[in-house]
């Protein structure tokens, strides 16, 4: 079995690319980002030495990289906004605008458990029509822009 240690580095970009994605707000945490990759690189290198299998090495260390960072507010805000706002946004808009709005729907995310398997439940849908409920009402006062 040839050795194949993941360097600290891929672990950091790997994180960067699904935080700007999927977690924004937290894009630029380089503590988080340093240490959570630190963590997965050490995972895996742990996993290797035990003599797993380089898919186990990569599950371990991606189970250690993404804890709680599954469900995301800002994806959530996303697919409101493009299922129930698409006739009045550009589709360029939808990020700026989910990231302008997510401060003011936090009071609302905090009324739930947001584990990474929570849209998964039935509380998901509720969360959803308050969302929609709260963009509707801030739109009418505030404008999109």
């Amino acid at each position: 079995m040839k050795k194949q240690i993941q360097d600290f580095s891929y672990y950091q970009l790997k994180l960067k690319d699904h935080l700007e994605s999927s977690f924004p707000e937290k894009a630029g945490d380089t503590h988080f980002i340093e240490q959570r990759s630190r963590w997965a690189a050490n995972a895996y290198e742990g996993a290797f030495r035990a003599g797993n299998a380089i898919e186990q090495c990569d599950e371990i260390a991606d189970y250690i990289l993404y804890e709680n960072l599954h469900f995301s507010k800002f994806n959530t805000l996303f697919e409101v906004l493009t299922y129930e706002f698409a006739d009045i946004f550009d589709e360029v808009e939808y990020r700026d605008f989910a990231i302008k709005i997510l401060p003011a729907c936090e009071e609302i995310f905090g009324h739930y458990e947001l584990t990474d398997d929570f849209a998964y439940t039935t509380h998901y849908d509720l969360l959803y029509t308050e969302l929609t409920g709260l963009i509707a009402l801030w739109i009418e006062e505030h404008g999109i822009r």
